[in-house]
């Protein structure tokens, strides 16, 4: 019907918690010209200019009338009337409820027939409009509105994918614009005999075999949204009525969840929003919306924030007797190590079929529940390639539960730093002739502190001492292995100063990719936090922020500097 101009259309989004029922607003429609740029006057004996063509509007002159005294003073009074009072022709003022219906003129002809009115809906708005005839007519002249029970859908509402203005919609969108979303009314008929109480259904709701059009006029998801427009008919009030002069002034949507959508948003202290037609006469029209619903007294807050109060307790109250208060802690003077790790691939082995065998090896003061599994082995998986690189993705989870006791402490174990648990991986293959093949070891030690930690683990294997065993390697399996995998790190048997592995020759073969997700326990803990006082004991002796921590960044340090020295000198070679 008309061009949207000279004001901020977005959509706004509001979050309330009281009931929707209690939802006003506030709109105001203004005709700012008349039919044309240049007033016709309208003389006060009601002879029109000539100019003024057939079926156009002029707006009144007042007549001149000389200024009155001060014993005349009623002219701020009849100004202060006029004001209270708009025009209604030129200006419409209304407050409309949540789903409040007001007719438009097209609907008080439509629906004035009542053998036009065959369901329910158009019986009640017979009923309605009969009784506001009664009352004496319509409350406004230009504005109206359609309600989540009326048939109307805003053509200009589009699913777009993106935001931006020069998105043109799709195919599906065109077909879907003018199909109905919201709940619809079931259309019911009165009986052979014409009795109204007896209602039968029009159409069984089944079908049993749908047709093409019934499959795409049917399958629609319903969206959980309840909808109300807020209309004008901007057209000539002495014209027959007409809906392309119908023009949508605000669309308020309600989902579930109280949120609610208006578009386009209150005016607030803007400047009103402005509407021009697409007649002849380009009419301008400006309206503004508020919100006019009832402020809560400082007593209804208060009552009703104590509603919520109590409400909120009592599902708390529900909750924790579901779950209850016991809530298992950690022995005294023991920490709860809980670790859940992932070995999540194997990359670059000479063989497929991989499969990784997998254990914990706990040192002193460790333990774990006698049902706790602290050894596995994944599934076999086949090689992928993968970026250049030969990939099995295992995903294998394992979950373990440890053990760090301090009443088992001796004067000897004073001035030893406490040792972490221990993960050694071995790296097996298998393939279809049943040849089984070492492809390579590794380990890694659990991190001090809490967290995410994500290791690449690099994998080597021994080698045998002539080529005899490499060709039993390659044609009938098997090849060198370490009699205690544990070798791979410092054992725990092992007490002298010094591990020598001289005369062990060994080869670089594949790496692990390992996740580990770590979580602490200790009352030490909550002892801390309570006292706001640094509990050196216990803390000291798991190592967890103090002298090993500082030892292993160190250490992590050097390592990290190490590697950027044999990048400098491979970089110095290739010159």
């Amino acid at each position: 019907m008309g061009d949207d101009s000279a004001g901020d259309f977005g959509t706004s989004y509001y979050r309330s918690l009281d009931p929707i029922k209690n939802l006003q607003i506030r709109v105001h429609l203004k005709r700012v010209t008349g039919s044309s740029l240049v007033p016709k006057a309208v003389l006060p004996g009601g002879n029109r200019n000539e100019d003024v063509a057939e079926g156009q509007e002029g707006i009144p002159l007042k007549p001149l009338r000389k200024k009155s005294g001060a014993a005349g003073g009623g002219g701020e009074g009849s100004k202060a009337q006029e004001e209270e009072q708009p025009n209604t022709e030129n200006e419409d003022l209304y407050i409309f409820d949540w789903q409040e219906k007001v007719f438009s003129r097209r609907e008080v002809q439509l629906y004035s027939n009542e053998a036009s009115c065959e369901g329910p809906l158009e019986q009640k708005y017979f009923t309605d409009i009969k009784q506001q005839k009664a009352e004496g007519g319509r409350k406004t002249k230009r504005i109206f509105s359609y309600t989540d029970y009326d048939s109307f859908t805003h053509k200009e509402e589009e699913s777009l994918t993106t935001t931006s203005p020069n998105e043109e919609p799709s195919f599906l969108a065109e077909k879907m614009r003018n199909v109905r979303r919201r709940k619809k009314m079931e259309r019911r008929t009165r009986d052979a005999q014409g009795d109204p109480m007896l209602m039968q259904r029009r159409t069984n709701l089944v079908v049993e075999r749908p047709s093409e059009e019934q499959k795409k006029s049917s399958h629609v998801i319903d969206t959980p949204m309840n909808t109300m427009y807020i209309m004008a008919d901007l057209g000539v009030m002495d014209s027959e009525p007409k809906e392309e002069d119908e023009c949508t002034l605000c669309t308020i949507k309600v989902s579930m969840g109280g949120v609610i959508t208006v578009s386009p948003d209150f005016t607030h202290h803007r400047d009103p929003y402005t509407i021009v037609t697409d007649s002849a006469g380009r009419d301008t029209f400006q309206y503004t919306l508020t919100l006019a619903s009832k402020s809560m007294s400082s007593k209804e807050q208060a009552r009703e924030n104590k509603m919520y109060h109590e409400l909120l307790q009592r599902h708390t109250d529900i909750i924790t007797a579901y779950v209850g208060q016991d809530f298992e802690q950690a022995p005294p003077s023991t920490l709860r190590l809980c670790i859940l790790g992932e070995i999540v691939s194997a990359k670059n082995f000479e063989y497929d079929g991989l499969y990784v065998h997998y254990f914990v090896e706990l040192p002193r003061h460790w333990a774990a529940d006698r049902a706790q599994m602290l050894s596995g082995v994944t599934q076999t998986c086949f090689t992928k390639e993968i970026n250049r690189e030969y990939t099995s993705n295992f995903s294998h989870p394992f979950e373990m539960e440890l053990y760090y006791q301090m009443n088992e402490f001796t004067e000897e174990d004073q001035d030893t730093l406490p040792k972490w648990p221990q993960l050694f991986l071995e790296v097996l293959s298998l393939d279809t002739w049943q040849r089984y093949r070492t492809e390579g070891y590794g380990c890694i030690t659990v991190p001090p502190n809490p967290g995410t930690y994500t290791f690449e683990v690099k994998m080597w294997r021994p080698l045998g001492k002539s080529s005899y065993d490499d060709m039993r390697r390659f044609f009938i399996g098997g090849s060198p292995e370490l009699e205690d995998p544990s070798y791979v790190s410092v054992p725990l048997t092992h007490d002298g100063k010094v591990l020598s592995r001289f005369g062990l020759k060994t080869e670089t073969t594949g790496s692990v990719t390992v996740k580990l997700n770590l979580m602490q326990q200790s009352r030490a803990f909550m002892d801390q936090i309570s006292s706001r006082k640094n509990v050196g004991t216990l803390i000291d002796r798991l190592g967890g922020m103090t002298v090993q921590s500082s030892v292993a960044g160190v250490l992590d340090l050097f390592q990290k500097a190490r590697k950027r020295m044999q990048a400098a000198q491979d970089k110095l070679t290739t010159i």
